[in-house]
């Protein structure tokens, strides 16, 4: 992947997504050596079948993940990722509730809180998502005009708006 300025952003399109999970492959490689998408940073959701959302650190400007946690093991790097300091982290767990989208979680091998870094600047999911040819996750250039806290939503309510974008109010019906 080319250099890119700093800092940088994963934008996301839902309505993209086919599901393949080649995103929480290539992360979990990268950062866990195997394939084990249960530790991988992003995941993908599929609340309602057919609806497949990506699920990743939307980096809000406030970063209330990084103000709540009790021990400061949360950080931000150049790039506008949250860093975890695993040897401070305790596992509490505040960083998932300060999270508007729940998005980080705690690791399924040591407890300690696990959310994405992109990759030191050159996230792996992006450059599978765009070798597979679905751009559902797309590396720009961090904007004054991205409202980034719109991104972090939970996955369920992310597919219910993409449901009715894509069948409608009555669609509506159905899903709830």
């Amino acid at each position: 992947m080319n250099s890119v300025a700093k800092p940088i952003w994963i934008a996301r399109d839902a309505s993209a997504c086919s599901g393949c999970r080649r995103c929480e492959l290539a992360c979990s490689m990268h950062h866990e050596g195997w394939m084990w998408p249960e530790a991988s940073r992003v995941r993908v959701f599929m609340p309602f079948p057919g609806l497949e959302v990506p699920h990743l650190c939307a980096q809000c400007q406030d970063y209330p993940c990084v103000k709540s946690c009790p021990v400061q093991a949360l950080s931000t790097d150049a790039n506008g990722a949250v860093s975890v300091d695993r040897e401070k982290c305790i596992g509490c767990g505040a960083c998932i509730k300060a999270c508007p989208g729940t998005v980080p979680y705690l690791h399924p091998g040591d407890g300690k809180a696990t959310i994405c870094d992109l990759c030191g600047g050159e996230p792996k999911c992006v450059e599978v998502c765009a070798e597979a040819g679905y751009n559902a996750l797309i590396l720009v250039n961090e904007g004054p005009n991205i409202h980034k806290k719109l991104y972090s939503r939970d996955p369920v309510e992310v597919a219910r708006d993409l449901a009715i974008k894509l069948f409608g109010e009555k669609g509506e019906e159905v899903i709830e």
